[in-house]
């Protein structure tokens, strides 16, 4: 198979797309041939910066597969990694095209006002010289893995919070409270509910020496930069809703802090269940949620955005309404893939359901014995193998956990068997070197209260 001229072989494709390209046996291709060195430097938050040497074939007759890798390349760790500053050095013009999709008015202005957000500053894309390319740095700031002493552990999720107390790594109390974040216009609502939270696990402990939060959304620091709990607040308040976790930890008396995505905590729960690194914690859901942690059991305070970040690179391929890109991970790994897939395997789904409806439309037809929804899901498992094939290449992947409702019951089985097959079949080293698990729900929840209360070290 051929894409911009670059042939990457016969990858197994999904049954009901015949029409993906995957990007990480395209990428892995492409690198093979290339040999003009260049390197690119992502700077994030408190002097972070990630950096990659890579290489363009830069031959003249490859321009459009030149500018197609780095500019995935790029798109791919703004997404992951997550920067308000990209460096390239050995490639000036196609650094020049970059800037101008990247730019307010670009192709590519999504990702740069996201950025912006974050960051608040603009995204910048520029090129430099040998001498002047940036060093790596900030990689070993690390936090989660401690468990002694007297912690709360909370989980700000989007229809109820749950909080724990933990005691040198047990629990001791836990509660789960209905709440409604997202339909709040005053953040003060959401203070008073997480104090609540955190004074009610305070309560069953003789002190508290630190809190661990997770929760939905990007973070820099303890700041939620951009978090749908607070789609409704008034961009007026943002002030008071960066600082709204460590204002709540001064209520019950200064005490030490640390937040962290919620995709993040799940993996690092995983990670100390398996007493192991390199997780990487995948949930299938409204959307595609990502965490990782490292082979030292700790998180990074990477983005980990993968629902935004690319997988296919087939120009006709579906286009996420948000971000306004194709081939973006949130079309691949969530309900939205079950829904795009069925009318392929003859499905026709009600335009009167909403996407959740619709998903347990086709998980009650699986579960009828319908074979044709068999192949929805044995065609998500395909995108996963090549999609780790890719993740693999920005992350170094040993234990793989699969969560969320698209995986739930027979469809999870079936996406980690096409999965498991497809890896022996096209990437037979990652199938040795992966292990995929479809964690129970119970012991989830019991270990993310675990896993968010040992963020902070004291």
């Amino acid at each position: 198979m051929q894409y911009l001229g670059i042939d990457y072989g016969t990858p197994r494709l999904p049954e009901l797309d015949a029409a993906f390209i995957p990007m990480g046996a395209w990428m892995r291709a492409y690198e093979e041939r290339a040999a003009h060195p260049i390197r690119v430097a992502v700077e994030s938050a408190n002097g972070r910066i990630v950096t990659r040497d890579t290489a363009l074939i830069h031959d003249g007759a490859h321009d459009a597969a030149d500018y197609r890798y780095l500019e995935r390349l790029v798109k791919f760790l703004l997404w992951s990694v997550g920067g308000f500053r990209v460096t390239v050095c050995g490639a000036d013009a196609l650094t020049q095209r970059l800037a101008r999709d990247y730019a307010p008015a670009g192709a590519r202005a999504f990702d740069a006002g996201f950025m912006d957000d974050v960051f608040e500053r603009g995204l910048e894309i520029k090129s430099c010289s040998v001498t002047d390319f940036p060093a790596a740095c900030g990689e070993a700031v690390s936090i989660g893995g401690n468990t002694s002493g007297c912690r709360i552990g909370f989980d700000a999720g989007g229809s109820d919070r749950k909080v724990s107390a933990v005691i040198d790594g047990e629990t001791v109390y836990s509660e789960e409270v209905v709440w409604h974040p997202k339909t709040q216009t005053d953040p003060r609502y959401h203070y008073d509910e997480i104090v609540k939270a955190f004074q009610t696990a305070a309560g069953k402990m003789p002190h508290v020496d630190a809190i661990g939060v997770s929760s939905a959304g990007v973070f820099v620091g303890n700041s939620p930069m951009v978090s749908s709990l607070f789609i409704k607040v008034p961009r007026s308040e943002r002030p008071f809703v960066k600082e709204i976790y460590n204002a709540a930890a001064r209520a019950i008396g200064n005490v030490p802090i640390a937040v962290a995505n919620d995709g993040d905590v799940t993996a690092l729960a995983g990670a100390m269940e398996l007493q192991s690194g390199c997780v990487m914690g995948l949930a299938m859901g409204t959307s595609e949620a990502v965490g990782y942690v490292n082979a030292e059991g700790n998180i990074l305070g990477w983005f980990n955005e993968l629902a935004f970040a690319p997988v296919d690179l087939n120009e006709r391929a579906m286009q996420d309404e948000w971000s306004g890109d194709i081939g973006v991970g949130c079309k691949y790994f969530s309900q939205d893939a079950v829904i795009k897939l069925a009318p392929a395997a003859g499905i026709t789904l009600s335009e009167t359901l909403t996407p959740a409806e619709k998903l347990k439309e086709v998980q009650k037809l699986l579960s009828e014995g319908w074979a044709a929804a068999e192949g929805i899901y044995r065609s998500i498992g395909v995108y996963l193998a090549h999609a780790l094939a890719l993740y693999d290449m920005f992350y170094e992947i040993r234990h793989l956990l699969l969560l969320g409702r698209v995986v739930s019951g027979e469809g999870g089985k079936l996406i980690e068997a096409a999965c498991r097959e497809t890896l022996a079949g096209d990437y037979p080293e990652l199938a040795e070197k992966i292990h995929l698990l479809l964690p129970d729900e119970e012991s989830r929840r019991v270990g993310q209260s675990v896993a968010a209360a040992s963020l902070p070290l004291v």
